[in-house]
């Protein structure tokens, strides 16, 4: 649940997502904030700029986190952003153990907004060699 202390930041995310819409990308701005509401990192969309399809604001201020921040610093941080985080640097920001997330616009309404269309689904098939793969992995998380 967000509280009237979110808004500021989470307006700051979607004054980064208007920047990013101005520079030719597309509007999604981020910043990570300290428990006290100090803006550690911003970041905005670049993924058209950078020629990098995994230039999210998102995914980017998570990896940051993790290089920058030990990880008891990022485990008191916020990520606001100006819409829900996909599922790509949603699993990013899992791995950088940040604590937790705010944005503005999620996922479903963003689909309601953004015309109709995209990449059709990849198809994955699997899982096969489980033994084999299975005695590369195992005892690596203990």
């Amino acid at each position: 649940m967000t509280t009237a202390d979110d808004h500021p930041l989470l307006r700051r995310a979607i004054a980064l997502a208007a920047e990013a819409r101005e520079g030719g990308d597309p509007p999604f701005g981020s910043l990570l904030a300290a428990p006290d509401g100090t803006v550690l990192a911003e970041e905005r969309n670049t993924t058209l700029t950078d020629r990098d399809i995994t230039a999210h604001p998102e995914l980017k201020l998570a990896r940051w986190a993790a290089r920058e921040l030990d990880p008891a610093t990022a485990a008191k941080t916020t990520l606001y952003t100006s819409c829900q985080p996909c599922g790509m640097c949603e699993a990013v920001i899992r791995q950088a153990g940040l604590r937790r997330v705010v944005y503005a616009l999620s996922n479903e309404q963003l689909l309601d907004i953004r015309p109709a269309g995209g990449r059709p689904p990849v198809p994955q098939d699997g899982p096969a060699l489980f033994d084999e793969v299975r005695a590369v992995v195992e005892g690596y998380y203990r």
